[in-house]
C-alpha cells in the first residue's frame, strides 16, 4: 500500500503533499506492522496496547472486552480533553460505544461515504456531505472549542479509503486515463504458495464485484479466456477510485495541519498519521488485506512533533500497533505499566529522538483468527517476521470465531527470504537449504507466543478468548452482500 498511494513513501502514481509535509517536518517510520490485519482488531490493539486474544477483538464481528483499559481513558483521567470523530467499528450496542471520550460522533459499522448516518450520545442522524470532509469539520469544530492551554487527544478516524471506494465529486477527474502502473506481482501465479493461500477470494479478476466497480462489466471481458484483460480493466477502476479517496484524505489532513498552525499549536502537538493495517493494491493480483504478506501487514506511520522529532528523519526498527498506546502515554508523561495493566507493548519514544534502545524486539508476531471467513475465505494463521525472513503457519482450522468456517485442512508452512526475494513469491519452506533457518524461526515463533501469552493451535480444544457479540443482523446482511457481489461479477 505504501509505495502505491503515499508519495512520502515513494508512490509512482499520486502525490500527497500534506501527508508528505508530516514526513518532511517529522519522521517517516518504515517498519511498522499490525498484529492482525483487519480493521476492528487493529483498532482495538491501538487503543489498548494488547493483542487480539487479550482485548477480545479477533474479527470484525466481535466487541472489545471493556475490562481492558485504553490509553485514551488514561489520558482523560490525567486531565486531557479527548474526542473521536469518524470510524469506530468496535460494536454498536450499549456496552460498545466509545468510552474515555469527552465528545464522539461515529459511523455505524463501516459507514457511508455520501450523507452518512452517524451516532453520538444523543442518538443517530444523517449528516449531509462527503464523509471525509464531515469528519474533518467535526474535528476542527471541537478543536476550536478548546482553550489554547488545554491538553487534548483528538482521534480523526476517516472511513476512506475503505471499500467500496466512493470518491468526492471534486476528485473524480483524477487518474481517469487508465494508465495506473500495475505492480510487479500483479500476475503472480501462486506456484509455490500453500493451498490455503491459493484458495482465498481476494482476486481482482474473479472476486471484485459490481458494488466495488460501480459500472457494468463489458460482456467481452467475461469468461476464463479473458481473465487477464478483465483483471486489468477492474484494476484501473479500483485504483482510480481508491486514489481519488486518498486525495480527499490528503486535502483534509492539510486542513488540520493548517489549523494547528493558525492556533500556534504546531510546536508542541504530536501529529500521527497511520492506518489500521495495510492493503493489497493489486499486489499478487489481490485486493483487501488479512494475509501476512507485507502489503497487508505493513502500516504507514508519519509522526511530527517539532519539540522532539528532527525534521526529515526516518527510522527502520520493527514496531507494531501494540506499541502505539505505550508510546502515546509516554509522550504525555504517563507510564503504560501503571496506566494500562494489560499492556503488551513498549514505548518507542526514544526512536523519535533518534536514540538506540537495548533489547528492542527484532521480530513482529502476527495472528489472523477469522478462519475461512464468509467473504474472502482467508485461512487462520500466525507467524513471525524479522528483518530478513518471514515464517507463516496456516494451522488449518478456526477456534469458534464468529463468521469463521469449521472447515479444516492440513497445516502448511510458508517461508520467505526477504533479503533474496522481497516480493514474497518464492516460498522456500520445503527447501532443504533453509531447514536450519526454518527451525530457528519456529523457535522464535514459539518464544514470541510465550512472550505475548498466546496459545499455539493444538486442535479444537485449544484455549481461546471468549468472543463477544457484535450485531445480531450482521450475518444476514453479510449473506446478502456476498450474494449480490457474486451476482454482479
Amino acid at each position: 500500500m505504501l509505495e502505491h498511494a503515499i508519495s512520502a513513501y515513494g508512490s509512482r502514481v499520486n502525490r500527497t503533499p500534506n501527508l508528505d509535509r508530516i514526513a518532511a517536518e517529522g519522521m517517516r517510520l518504515d517498519a511498522v506492522y499490525c498484529t492482525n490485519s483487519i480493521c476492528s482488531p487493529s483498532r482495538a490493539s491501538i487503543l489498548t496496547g494488547t493483542y487480539s486474544h487479550v482485548n477480545g477483538v479477533s474479527s470484525i464481528w466481535t466487541e472489545m472486552d471493556y475490562r481492558v483499559p485504553t490509553f485514551v481513558e488514561a489520558l482523560q483521567q490525567d486531565g486531557y480533553r479527548t474526542a473521536l470523530f469518524g470510524k469506530w467499528h468496535l460494536g454498536e450496542g450499549p456496552t460498545a460505544t466509545p468510552r474515555g471520550f469527552d465528545a464522539w460522533t461515529v459511523f455505524p459499522g463501516q459507514g457511508d461515504y455520501i450523507d452518512p448516518e452517524m451516532i453520538d450520545p444523543q442518538g443517530r442522524r444523517v449528516r449531509e456531505g462527503y464523509a471525509t470532509e464531515i469528519v474533518t469539520d467535526m474535528s476542527l469544530e471541537w478543536m476550536d472549542s478548546l482553550d489554547d492551554d488545554e491538553p487534548f487527544c483528538l482521534m480523526v478516524h476517516h472511513k476512506a479509503p475503505h471499500r467500496p471506494w466512493v470518491p468526492d465529486e471534486k476528485h473524480k477527474h483524477l487518474y481517469a486515463d487508465g494508465s495506473i502502473p500495475e505492480p510487479d506481482t500483479f500476475f503472480d501465479d501462486y506456484a509455490t504458495r500453500s493451498r490455503a493461500v491459493r484458495g482465498v477470494r481476494m482476486s481482482i479478476a474473479d472476486d471484485m464485484g459490481g458494488e466495488d466497480l460501480k459500472v457494468p462489466m463489458p460482456d467481452g471481458l467475461r469468461g476464463p479466456e479473458n481473465r487477464a484483460a478483465r483483471m486489468r480493466w477492474k484494476y484501473q477502476i479500483y485504483m482510480r477510485d481508491y486514489l481519488q479517496c486518498i486525495q480527499s484524505i490528503d486535502d483534509n489532513v492539510g486542513r488540520i495541519l493548517d489549523r494547528l498552525d493558525e492556533r500556534g499549536l504546531t510546536e508542541d502537538t504530536l501529529v500521527v498519521y497511520t492506518s489500521d493495517q495495510g492493503f493489497f493494491l493489486g499486489d499478487h493480483g489481490w485486493f483487501d488485506k488479512r494475509l501476512m504478506f507485507d502489503q497487508s501487514l505493513q502500516m504507514p506511520m508519519l509522526m511530527r512533533w517539532p519539540a522532539e522529532i528532527a525534521a526529515g528523519s526516518r527510522y527502520e526498527a520493527i514496531i507494531t500497533n501494540v506499541d502505539f498506546a505505550a508510546t502515546f502515554l509516554d509522550v504525555c508523561g504517563l507510564d503504560a505499566a501503571d496506566a494500562l495493566p494489560s499492556n503488551q507493548g513498549r514505548s518507542f519514544r526514544p526512536f523519535l529522538r533518534g536514540e538506540h534502545v537495548d533489547g528492542w524486539a527484532d521480530a513482529v508476531y502476527y495472528r489472523y483468527w477469522e478462519h475461512d471467513d464468509p467473504i474472502h475465505a482467508a485461512p487462520a494463521h500466525y507467524g513471525i517476521r524479522t528483518a530478513d525472513y518471514k515464517l507463516i503457519y496456516y494451522y488449518g482450522a478456526g477456534l469458534g470465531v464468529p463468521g469463521a468456517s469449521e472447515a479444516r485442512f492440513d497445516p502448511e508452512w510458508e517461508l520467505y527470504d526477504l533479503s533474496a526475494h522481497p516480493a514474497e513469491v518464492h516460498n522456500v519452506a520445503d527447501d532443504p537449504d533453509y531447514a536450519e533457518i526454518k527451525a530457528e524461526l519456529e523457535a522464535k515463533l514459539a518464544e514470541y507466543q510465550r512472550r505475548y501469552r498466546d496459545e499455539p493451535y493444538r486442535g479444537p480444544d485449544t484455549p481461546h478468548p471468549d468472543w463477544g457479540p457484535y450485531d445480531a443482523g450482521v450475518f444476514e446482511r453479510l449473506a446478502l452482500f456476498v450474494d449480490s457481489t457474486r451476482a454482479a461479477k
